[in-house]
């Protein structure tokens, strides 16, 4: 059985549920970078530009969170 929530415009489309919260951090297109370059490499130690900018916009997603909540 299907969750409602993943179900998206047809049928063969479900987000998953780590790229709908990637998404509300506006990092999304980073981390697409990270996992292209692993894939190209096949070593995450030569992908270390794009580890490090996706690191930055998940940090500063955490700070603006946690600004909220004060």
């Amino acid at each position: 059985m299907t969750n409602p929530e993943e179900v998206t415009q047809g049928d063969d489309d479900i987000e998953d549920p780590v790229e709908r919260m990637l998404k509300k951090t506006g990092c999304i297109e980073l981390h697409y970078q990270v996992q292209e370059c692993i894939a190209e490499t096949q070593d995450w130690r030569k992908c270390q530009d794009q580890v490090q900018k996706f690191k930055v916009c998940m940090g500063e997603y955490q700070k603006k969170q946690a600004n909220e909540y004060k």
